[in-house]
């Protein structure tokens, strides 16, 4: 079956008919049922591939996480495909396992036209690596590694956020913070780098001193790092009353730890994440949180996609894009809330 049979069916133009396909906003009711019905009794099929070849469009875009069983990234998935099928466009996940190895992985497979553009995030591609992003199809980058790249960049407000989580607790009477991160406070540009600047400006601009250990590394975002952490913090016998955690999922964990060395929160220690992800409100006691507005920044990310396909091959490009997210505080029953 062929569109001109449904056209033909239908009683209509195969304009018409294609414009149905397409989910055009412009056209009448009893017009797309009447085509709908056709399409179904003739059991007609579209051609993928064949529009494809003809539009130099496959209709799906990349996205590209460290890991996809991470609650984050599975939230932050489903707000994209949301996102993306307001555009008409379907997602392909890949998972990078948080190496850059994987990142040029994905990036491998939009050069051999398997998506039309790419949102990857960013874990192991460094400033070095800015010259592998000089592609002739769209990229956004989500993430904190690369900020003077040629590709648009959508990120989380990392300092900002950490700065008001810890001043939340610092609200709520805390005076002794520690702060559960990825343990890279040096040079490099990365999520744990930049919380820890928000969580240190906090702490200075409360008058309140940074005391080195209480700053306790985990050498990976899980709960089981975070639980780990934590029983590391209590036995290490440095007094604390107040808990930051680089994610919400570290976070979880850090609850758990806690409470297998019998310290209760939030009555002696108050905990706070960073992401806002839906099991936070769930755990007992429900998580603090920052939440980075997931919705916000999956539709920009994809905005920014489209417009990029949409100017693609014009000689005239638009400059390079940043966007930070807005961030808000969400209060529970682990600080106090």
């Amino acid at each position: 079956m062929t569109i001109q049979d449904v056209a033909r069916a239908a009683g209509v133009s195969a304009m018409t008919v294609s414009h149905v396909i397409n989910d055009h906003p412009h056209v009448k009711s009893e017009t797309r049922e009447r085509v709908l019905r056709a399409i179904a009794d003739l059991d007609y099929r579209v051609n993928v591939a064949a529009r494809n070849l003809r539009t130099g469009r496959t209709g799906t875009i990349g996205l590209a996480v460290p890991e996809v069983d991470r609650p984050y990234y599975g939230q932050l998935a489903a707000e994209i495909i949301i996102a993306a099928a307001r555009h008409n466009l379907k997602v392909a996940i890949e998972q990078t396992g948080a190496s850059r190895e994987g990142e040029l992985d994905a990036l491998a497979l939009s050069r051999n036209r398997l998506y039309d553009g790419l949102i990857l995030s960013t874990v192991g591609l460094g400033p070095a690596d800015t010259d592998l992003l000089k592609v002739d199809y769209p990229i956004v980058i989500l993430g904190e590694r690369i900020f003077d790249g040629p590709v648009d960049h959508v990120a989380m407000p990392n300092v900002e956020g950490a700065r008001a989580a810890t001043a939340h607790l610092i609200e709520r009477g805390c005076r002794r913070i520690a702060l559960i991160d990825g343990g890279a406070q040096g040079d490099e540009v990365n999520v744990s780098s930049l919380r820890y600047t928000g969580y240190r400006q906090a702490l200075e601009e409360a008058g309140l001193a940074l005391d080195p250990r209480l700053v306790a590394p985990t050498e990976q975002f899980t709960m089981a790092g975070g639980a780990t952490a934590a029983r590391r913090l209590a036995d290490g016998g440095a007094d604390f009353d107040g808990v930051f955690c680089v994610t919400d999922t570290v976070a979880i964990g850090v609850l758990r730890g806690l409470a297998d060395r019998g310290v209760r929160v939030p009555d002696q220690v108050k905990v706070i994440g960073f992401d806002n992800i839906a099991e936070g409100a769930y755990s007992v006691p429900s998580l603090s949180s920052i939440d980075p507005d997931h919705p916000l920044m999956a539709g920009t990310a994809v905005d920014l996609l489209v417009s990029r396909l949409a100017r693609k091959g014009k000689q005239k490009q638009v400059a390079v894009r940043e966007f930070v997210s807005r961030f808000s505080v969400v209060a529970r029953e682990s600080t106090g809330g």
